[in-house]
């Protein structure tokens, strides 16, 4: 077996996790290695919207926003039932701003205010109606990269998150302006986020190795975590570890079997980097790791287009947007369609005892021709639908040809737009909260009217929605330091974590718009510089 040189830090995953606990642990006189187990780089962070949740920080601060360390713990723990340490809570609102400072003073990446964008639980104590903890990365040029442009993953993003639907915007961009991002090399989103860190990496020498998969973490004589086995292309090597190992290797929303064994619900392709197969997980586990947070997941509703590669969409806008809602096979409403989309994920695990099956599962999005007219959908302009999407003349036909009884679904839109017209959902609470309508109708937020709105101009349109999730979030525990914790709540020496591969310290929360990223790359940044300060073996 060929071994590589040695390393003070080795960093597993190059995803916003890795990437910043490589630049913290650097930055703390460390020597670092980065390895990849993809040929590109970004993993789910160069997929994602690259928004990134960080209470208290000093963009916020600057745009006269009011918050707080004391607000932001107390948000959380509104939010917990009983699932966030209080010891996470505070480690990750209090190394929020640190981080952020030195993100900006010492590295490519620039972050900015999502302006606007509330909490997605906004009305709890501690809540941001108005926003203020979003944040969202400048339009970064691949230029920048010089070789490593085509080594990141993700595909073309040349939008700010701001200006799709994610962010309040409405996913279309002037072609001249477009044409003139792409001519720079421009890219926004996860892309960006990506491309700020890995420039970081680049500018001080530490050059990700892709094509390198980890099959085991080494111990010494000690028992201390040493190094890291590895098969590349060229056959297998290991990786010395002087001062330790930091797993940031993504989620297991991959792996067949880890969520047949770990995950609560149906879980449908999910829309997220293929290479989330749990092999830090596994790792962890053969040393005796303690799990945490195994049931839960960033859950998300999809829709799958037809063909032999789908690529699922996420559809946040066209369940909010007025003239919209969800039903499940009996042709009934079943949650507030404009709830953040992790929250709406519980709502597809009630479970009917007497049918034994998911009770929403299939579920429908149902519209009418003025949406359609109004905002399009599904990646289709206004004026136009995917011709994918099931379409009839009546409510009964459209109900015939997705399998649901018609007189229920008739029924359940009559007692929607009565209740529209009121500027109301008594069912559902749909309207009341400041989130509801932040990716609706943009006129009218915060108003009602941003998503409420009747089903009433034919023809009629079904698409339907799979519950599934954006990564998951449990693993092995760790500490406020991001040490990685044995079963009997000791670190494991010279193992640390960070990213969706660690239990999420925010629980089964997901605070805001940013709310994956935040934590990963405030637990990257602690692990990194405790991986950095750690002894250094004999």
């Amino acid at each position: 077996m060929n071994v590589q040189r040695d390393y003070d830090v080795v960093v597993l995953g190059a995803g916003a996790a890795g990437l910043t606990a490589a630049l913290a642990a650097h930055d703390q006189g460390a020597s670092v290695g980065v390895f990849e187990k993809a040929e590109t780089v970004g993993g789910a962070t160069a997929m994602s919207g690259g928004v990134v949740w960080i209470p208290n920080n000093r963009y916020g601060k600057a745009a006269g926003v009011d918050d707080s360390r004391e607000a932001a713990l107390a948000y959380l723990a509104s939010l917990s039932h009983g699932k966030i340490l209080p010891e996470l809570a505070e480690a990750l609102v209090d190394g929020g701003p640190p981080m952020l400072d030195w993100l900006d003073a010492a590295t490519p990446l620039k972050l900015r205010l999502l302006a606007g964008y509330p909490d997605y639980h906004p009305e709890h104590p501690g809540g941001q109606p108005g926003g203020g903890r979003s944040l969202e990365p400048a339009l970064f040029s691949f230029d920048r990269l010089n070789g490593w442009a085509e080594r990141v993953g993700g595909g073309d993003k040349p939008i700010a998150i701001s200006e799709s639907p994610l962010g309040g915007g409405s996913g279309f961009l002037d072609p001249d302006e477009l044409q003139a991002r792409r001519r720079k090399r421009l890219q926004g989103a996860g892309r960006a986020l990506v491309g700020g860190l890995l420039l970081g990496c680049l500018e001080r020498g530490v050059e990700p190795v892709t094509g390198a998969r980890a099959t085991r973490l080494l111990r010494n004589e000690d028992g201390r975590i040493c190094g890291v086995a590895f098969e590349g292309r060229d056959g297998g090597f290991e990786a010395r570890a002087r001062r330790g190992v930091v797993l940031a290797t993504g989620g297991f929303e991959w792996a067949p079997d880890l969520v047949r064994d770990f995950l609560r619900g149906p879980l449908a392709q999910p829309p997220s980097f293929a290479g989330n197969t749990g092999d830090g997980l596994r790792m962890a586990m053969q040393l005796g790791a303690q799990l945490g947070n195994m049931q839960e997941a960033w859950w998300a509703p999809v829709a799958i287009p037809p063909g032999e590669a789908p690529a699922p969409m996420l559809v946040l806008r066209e369940r909010t947007l007025p003239r919209s809602i969800l039903v499940n096979g009996r042709g009934r409403r079943f949650a507030n369609e404009a709830a953040n989309y992790n929250a709406l994920g519980a709502a597809f695990h009630q479970f009917d005892a007497g049918r034994f099956d998911y009770a929403n599962v299939p579920a429908w999005l149902i519209c009418d021709a003025t949406f359609v007219q109004l905002y399009g959908g599904f990646g289709a302009p206004p004026g136009s639908f995917p011709d994918w999407a099931v379409k009839a003349d009546t409510l009964e036909g459209l109900a015939d040809r997705i399998g649901v009884p018609g007189p229920e679904l008739a029924a359940t839109v009559a007692r929607w737009n009565a209740h529209a017209s009121e500027l109301r959902d008594p069912d559902f609470g749909r309207g009341e909260s400041r989130y509801d309508g932040w990716s609706g109708d943009q006129r009218f937020h915060p108003a009602p009217q941003a998503t409420l709105g009747p089903i009433d101009t034919a023809p009629f349109y079904a698409v339907q929605i799979h519950p599934t999730a954006l990564g998951t979030k449990g693993g092995p525990r760790t500490d406020a330091a991001a040490r990685i914790l044995d079963t009997e709540g000791a670190p494991i020496p010279g193992l640390y974590g960070a990213g969706n591969v660690i239990a999420g310290p925010t629980g089964m929360v997901y605070g805001g718009a940013g709310g994956t990223l935040g934590p990963a790359m405030v637990f990257g940044w602690i692990a990194g510089r405790t991986a950095a300060a750690s002894n250094t073996l004999a």
